[in-house]
């Protein structure tokens, strides 16, 4: 069986991760070292010469989540948004718009309306529907189309392949945030997107200790509107890699290491948490004083049946509505085992309000979140005392 024929389990345990040839240990050890010995002036022994520009840690975690994500290449970043960021500047020049759908992460929010902005590019928030993406793309023709699905933290659904297909009718490229989904329930270059980035702080990582990104590339995915980067490549990866040395925006050996031990549990751990969320979701329904839940996996959300075709799970998060803001904040603060915390995708259960926490930064816009939502991160606990938490906390 090849690498290609594996399943994402033992793709994540096995590719990128062979046992050490000289000591046989099973588990690669983080390269630490800032540089390298060469054998002769400029020549690499392996091909690193100075741990920024290379390091055989950070590539095999990126080969690992490459061949998770079915994509060509894999990079390992500091950050989510510096994963971003850097995509962006990839992408991009000043001049250039974008379009990227509202119900996106504050962070990235942020970076797309006000640092996107003042290096003179323009981005537009829309809807997540279909039809509306559409006609922005035809209105804007932008150089990049970006989505987050699920997304943050309303859960909105959109349709990837028909996404893709209308990016690419105008000449755009779509870019997937594939963070609340992971690899492990969603390959959005399977269904036409050019680049999928990650925050690997979440269910990469898993475990709360780690602050990483990713980027990873499609198969001969190539820069919009026909261009040479600055590199000399019309290539994404070429070009992401040359950026990444250039600027330094490279996750440390350490970050890279928890991230491939992240991956190796990743399935099983998603597995768990989708169960778990779904039972939480369907108690919440019961309870008084929720006025709506909202989750990918129940019936009646808009984006049912479209999360059932192009994924393989419906995800660890849980967004509900209760009757006020006030109501919401004691909620988030009658919890004991969900921490008020911000983030998601960990082995613990973490509740916050969005609309002053993750997402503040779209206080003032037309798209800010409302105050009575609070979001739920699923973890590893016994649902049955998640539930009971929650009962106890909403009253």
């Amino acid at each position: 069986m090849s690498e290609t024929e594996y399943g994402p389990a033992t793709t994540a345990i096995h590719v990128g991760q062979e046992p050490d040839p000289i000591t046989g240990a099973v588990l690669p050890s983080p390269v630490l070292a800032t540089t390298f010995v060469m054998d002769e002036p400029g020549i690499p022994r392996a091909g690193y010469d100075y741990s920024r520009s290379g390091n055989p840690t950070r590539d095999l975690f990126g080969q690992t989540l490459a061949a998770l994500e079915h994509g060509e290449r894999g990079f390992a970043l500091p950050s989510g948004l510096a994963a971003e960021d850097l995509l962006l500047r990839v992408l991009t020049r000043p001049g250039d718009s974008a379009v990227f759908s509202a119900d996106v992460y504050g962070g990235t929010f942020r970076l797309f309306t006000q640092v996107f902005a003042a290096e003179g590019r323009t981005a537009r928030p829309v809807g997540a529907g279909l039809a509306q993406i559409k006609e922005a793309l035809e209105e804007i023709r932008p150089a990049v189309l970006w989505l987050e699905t699920p997304s943050n933290p309303q859960l909105d659904i959109i349709d990837i392949a028909q996404a893709a297909q209308a990016a690419h009718q105008v000449g755009a490229l779509l870019v997937v945030d594939n963070t609340f989904a992971s690899p492990a329930l969603q390959q959005p270059l399977t269904l036409g997107a050019d680049v999928v980035v990650h925050s690997t702080t979440k269910s990469i990582g898993g475990h709360s200790d780690l602050v990483g990104g990713a980027i990873v590339t499609a198969a001969h995915a190539r820069l919009p509107k026909g261009r040479t980067g600055v590199s000399g490549s019309k290539s994404i990866a070429e070009e992401v890699a040359y950026w990444q040395n250039a600027t330094g925006c490279v996750a440390s050996p350490q970050d890279a290491w928890l991230a491939s031990r992240g991956l190796k549990t990743l399935a099983v751990r998603v597995q768990q948490a989708n169960a778990s969320a779904l039972k939480i979701a369907q108690a919440l329904k019961e309870l008084p004083g929720v006025k709506q839940v909202i989750y990918p996996g129940l019936p009646e959300h808009r984006g049912h049946e479209t999360a059932k075709k192009q994924m393989s799970g419906f995800g660890a998060v849980v967004a509900f509505r209760v009757d006020s803001p006030k109501a919401a904040r004691a909620i988030c603060k009658r919890t004991k085992l969900f921490a008020l915390a911000v983030s998601l995708g960990s082995v613990e259960s973490l509740i916050e309000q969005p609309a002053s926490m993750t997402h503040a930064t779209k206080a003032d816009d037309e798209t800010a979140i409302p105050e009575d939502l609070i979001r739920l991160a699923v973890g590893l606990e016994d649902v049955e005392d998640l539930i009971a938490d929650l009962k106890q906390a909403i009253g």
